[in-house]
């Protein structure tokens, strides 16, 4: 079986290894333009792994263009996975798979169709996330389901922990599926439709905080958009402030404060347990980790030791 590869995100590359170390018959692998992969959360260089899995790799920077279309049609390829990739794929790339075109979403489809599905779901307060293999058409993840993975949200996780949860199952299923498509066997079942609108897309610029809101809120937002995301942030003493670790006072805590108001340092004999207690519309959170726009990082000790209490994030002075 001829395979391709199409992806440029962290969450293809365990199942890229696994599939090209055991042999499957991978012809090459396509990821996006250097420059523009920069610029999207969660890329990773394929330059590497490509190399030490001697597998060549061709960049491109549309997908559907001209140039993606000859480089495919010649490849010849029966099967192709794409993998952490962002832009849909055309009808007509969609056909140059004899077998088909197989993708993932980091979700329990139908459920979170759409973009940032994970970031979504943190920020939503789910208790659960997944990720589902399926079959790619014109409309966007709607295509028969090959498998799917239940992963649990715990209080503890953070984008980045269930994105390795999800490119860890990718490898299995991925795995699995291949097992079948060798024996002949076509996997997948009608995906059924349901009326959630599609999750819409994230910018930068959509990663401000709210400290009105209810501390668990907060706590759920910060953790949503954490490296290797753009960031939660705030601003105060005339600086943006990124907020890459938070900890949640779980409880029912008054305070005298208006809504991201700093009410006062933590200290402890461990140092990533200090920080600064900040005061949201029900409760409070523990920042432990800020980047100043300036590339200063306050945490530990450092964070604790200014004096920020009566400060307030939310108007920035």
């Amino acid at each position: 079986m001829r395979i391709g590869w199409i992806g440029f995100h962290m969450e293809g590359l365990p199942a890229l290894q696994a599939v090209a170390k055991a042999g499957l018959g991978i012809r090459a692998v396509i990821t996006l333009e250097q420059k523009l992969a920069g610029k999207k959360s969660g890329s990773s260089d394929y330059h590497k792994i490509c190399k030490k899995l001697k597998l060549p790799l061709i960049e491109v920077v549309d997908i559907n263009d001209e140039n993606s279309f000859v480089i495919l049609k010649k490849m010849d390829l029966d099967l192709v996975f794409v993998i952490g990739w962002t832009q849909l794929l055309s009808p007509r790339i969609l056909k140059l798979a004899k077998i088909g075109m197989i993708g993932a979403h980091a979700s329990l489809l139908p459920h979170n169709r759409g973009r940032a599905p994970i970031n979504w779901a943190l920020i939503n307060g789910e208790k659960k996330t997944g990720n589902t293999l399926f079959w790619l058409t014109k409309d966007a993840d709607r295509g028969d389901i090959i498998d799917q993975t239940l992963i649990p949200i715990t209080p503890y996780d953070t984008c980045t922990s269930l994105y390795s949860q999800v490119a860890k199952s990718n490898e299995e299923m991925i795995l699995r599926t291949l097992a079948e498509l060798f024996t002949g066997k076509i996997a997948g079942k009608t995906q059924r439709q349901n009326a959630e609108p599609p999750l819409p897309e994230r910018h930068p610029e959509d990663g401000s905080i709210d400290w009105t809101k209810d501390s668990l809120s907060v706590y759920n937002f910060i953790r949503a958009l954490t490296r290797p995301y753009p960031g939660a942030f705030s601003r105060l003493l005339g600086h943006c402030f990124f907020v890459w670790q938070s900890a949640l006072l779980n409880g029912n805590y008054t305070f005298r404060a208006d809504p991201g108001e700093v009410i006062g340092p933590v200290f402890s004999p461990v140092d990533n347990a200090c920080g600064q207690v900040v005061a949201c519309g029900n409760g409070a959170i523990i920042l432990l980790e800020l980047e100043r726009d300036d590339g200063v990082i306050f945490s530990g000790k450092r964070l604790s030791d200014q004096s920020w209490k009566g400060k307030n994030f939310n108007n920035g002075k």
